[in-house]
C-alpha cells in the first residue's frame, strides 16, 4: 500500500486525509515516480474549497491534491527508453502528486539538473511556468520599471529575478518581513495596502511601465492609477476584474516544458534563487495547507514522504 492525499468534500484543509491505496502502475509510454517532494501552491487551496476553480480543474469528488512533484524513476512502461529506475525527475500531475507515487507519461518530466535540490524541484512546476509565462506575456525589457505583486511569494520571486534579468527595474510588493529578502537581490520593495499607488509612484520616481499581478485587484487598479497600459498589466489571481480592462490573464500554460527546465538550471546554477519557506511531512498535510493560506511566505511551501 502506498499514501495519497485526497479529500470527499470541498471545504478546508479539515477536509484533507491521508489514505492507504494500491500503488499505481505505469502503462505504455508512462513512468512510475516514487515521490520526494510535492509542492503546494494557493490554486491547490481553491480546488479543494469547491466553487469555479475546482470546476475549472476538473475536481470531481473523491479526488487528489496538489500538482507539482519530483521522485525517483523506479518503474518504466513499455516502449519508454527516455528515463530509466533511478533518474531524478520532476514535472506537475493534477489532482494526483500528494502521494508517495505518481504515474506520468514519460514525455511530460524533466529530469532534474544535478545541483537542483530536491527539495526545489518539487516545488517548481506552477511557480515555475507562471512566473515564465507572465512576464513574456508583458514583454519585459531593459527599459522597463515593473512592478509585482507578491514578489516574495512563489511566483513573484521567480518573476521579479526572471524581469531582473533583462535589465528591468523591479518594484515589488511585499510585508515588512521580506523586505530586506528582497532588497539583497535587487528588487525594490513597498508594503500593500491603502496608498500603494502613491508608495510605487514614489519609488518608481513616476515611472512604471508594466505590471505582473500575482495578488489581487489592488495591484491592477495601482497601475492603471500610474498610467499603465492594459495590454502591459497581467494577473493570474483577478481575471474577472482585469477583463473589465482589456487586461491580459495569460497563466503558466503558456509555458513549455523547455521553459521550464531552463529556469530550472538558472535556478541550478544560482543565476536564480527558491527558497524553501517550510517543509512538513506527508501527514501534516492539512497543517500545511493552513499555514500556506496565511500568506506572507518567503518562496515556496513543500511536503515530503521521508
Amino acid at each position: 500500500m502506498s499514501r495519497f492525499v485526497r479529500f470527499e468534500q470541498f471545504g478546508g484543509p479539515e477536509v484533507l486525509s491521508v489514505v492507504n491505496v494500491e500503488p499505481p502502475r505505469p502503462g505504455p509510454g508512462q513512468v512510475r515516480v516514487q515521490v520526494r517532494v510535492a509542492g503546494l501552491n494557493p490554486v491547490d487551496h481553491k480546488i479543494f474549497a469547491g466553487g469555479p476553480t475546482a470546476e475549472k480543474h476538473g475536481a470531481r469528488l473523491p479526488s487528489g491534491v496538489g500538482n507539482d512533484f519530483s521522485g525517483i524513476v523506479d518503474q518504466v512502461g513499455e516502449g519508454v527508453t527516455s528515463l530509466r529506475p533511478g533518474d531524478a525527475v520532476f514535472g506537475g500531475a493534477r489532482h494526483r502528486a500528494q502521494a508517495d507515487f505518481v504515474v506520468v507519461d514519460a514525455d511530460r518530466v524533466l529530469r532534474k539538473p544535478e545541483r537542483l535540490t530536491i527539495e526545489q524541484a518539487g516545488a517548481l512546476d506552477i511557480s515555475g511556468r507562471a512566473a515564465w509565462a507572465t512576464v513574456q506575456a508583458v514583454r519585459v525589457a531593459a527599459d522597463d520599471t515593473v512592478l509585482v505583486s507578491a514578489a516574495a511569494g512563489g511566483v513573484g520571486l521567480l518573476a521579479c529575478q526572471l524581469a531582473l534579468a533583462t535589465g528591468a527595474t523591479v518594484i515589488g510588493t511585499a510585508s515588512l518581513r521580506n523586505h530586506d529578502f528582497l532588497r539583497s537581490i535587487g528588487v525594490v520593495p513597498v508594503e500593500y495596502g491603502e496608498g500603494l499607488a502613491e508608495r510605487v509612484r514614489d519609488a518608481s520616481r513616476g515611472r512604471v511601465t508594466a505590471v505582473l499581478d500575482y495578488n489581487g485587484a489592488e495591484t491592477i487598479d495601482a497601475g492603471l492609477a500610474l498610467g499603465v497600459h492594459g495590454s502591459r498589466i497581467n494577473t493570474i489571481v483577478a481575471r474577472g476584474h482585469a477583463s473589465e480592462h482589456g487586461i491580459g490573464g495569460v497563466g503558466g500554460q503558456a509555458a513549455s516544458l523547455d521553459n521550464l527546465l531552463e529556469l530550472a538550471e538558472l535556478i541550478a546554477g544560482g543565476s536564480i534563487v527558491l527558497p524553501i519557506d517550510s517543509v512538513f511531512p506527508i501527514q501534516r498535510v492539512a497543517e500545511a495547507y493552513t499555514r500556506l493560506s496565511l500568506g506572507h511566505t518567503r518562496g515556496k511551501s513543500i511536503l515530503v514522504t521521508e
